[in-house]
């Protein structure tokens, strides 16, 4: 069995738990252990770094280093947010080996920066596409529409994870767990996540065009990887249908949870009973 770091972040323990509970459901099903981190902190996702870079960059740093010190060598990070955090770290302090070393004094721990962060598409990529397709056993036969939002492909030159305008790993992955991804232009917008509490009204405008776009154009559900795209597509949906003066009930899932019911595992073991919009489609 493969054993890999796993960074839950602060959602993923919390308002997106159904999130974290398919992602080890999906990960048991193809014989990956994923190991919690021990005693990690908030990265810092979404405003830190607005406020204090080296505080931003020590909040996550110290994420990075424990795992080190743990013996992980990779580490999944599901949430698009912290990867994003996690990864720009990385990257600041390994071009800067002065700021490198301000940041090890403040975590009072040291930091090689070799660890590889994965979000949930490249671990999928890595560990599970290859054997993905043999282990379906009930296709999710439905039209999706692939939502990447704005932090899962950005900054590009650091992540360098995908295309940027026009993403394909999720589609892919979607395709051989037996949907049909649509075509649409909406895949990389923003939905408003953070805004998700103090304007939830630039939340219904802008996750209003996501979903009236997937919907418009047939889409039976939206599939993500993020918690926060998740919360604000789904949570908000009432916010929503009230800005499109409109009801659409098209429902949004993980893509762990899509790909879970692919392989048999049953909807209350992806979490599929926590979503507001009630997924009908299984």
């Amino acid at each position: 069995m493969k054993k890999l770091g796993f960074y839950p972040g602060c959602s993923l323990k919390g308002s997106s738990s159904e999130y974290a509970q398919s992602v080890l459901a999906v990960a048991k099903a193809f014989d990956i252990e994923l190991e919690e981190i021990n005693d990690w902190n908030c990265c810092g996702a979404t405003a830190a770094h607005n406020m204090n870079k080296e505080l931003a960059l020590s909040l996550s740093a110290r994420i990075l280093a424990l795992a080190e010190k743990q013996g992980f060598e990779e580490v999944v990070v599901p949430c698009a947010a912290c990867y994003n955090r996690l990864t720009v770290t990385q990257h600041e302090l390994n071009k800067d080996e002065a700021l490198k070393q301000r940041v090890s004094d403040i975590i009072e721990m040291p930091i090689s920066g070799n660890l590889q962060i994965l979000n949930v598409m490249q671990l999928i990529d890595k560990y599970v596409a290859d054997r993905l397709e043999e282990k379906v056993t009930t296709p999710f036969g439905h039209k999706v529409a692939c939502y990447y939002g704005c932090l899962l492909v950005r900054p590009h030159n650091i992540l360098k994870f995908d295309r940027l305008e026009d993403p394909q790993s999720m589609d892919i992955l979607m395709k051989r767990s037996g949907a049909e991804p649509i075509e649409w232009g909406f895949k990389t917008e923003c939905c408003g996540a953070g805004f998700s509490v103090s304007r939830t009204d630039v939340v219904a405008k802008l996750s209003g065009n996501i979903v009236k776009d997937a919907a418009d154009r047939g889409a039976e559900a939206i599939i993500v990887a993020c918690p926060m795209c998740q919360s604000n597509l789904d949570m908000r949906r009432p916010q929503i249908n009230e800005y499109l003066k409109q009801k659409i009930d098209i429902p949004v899932l993980y893509i762990t949870q899509a790909i879970g019911l692919a392989v048999g595992l049953s909807p209350k073991e992806v979490g599929l009973q926590k979503h507001f919009v009630p997924v009908e489609i299984v």
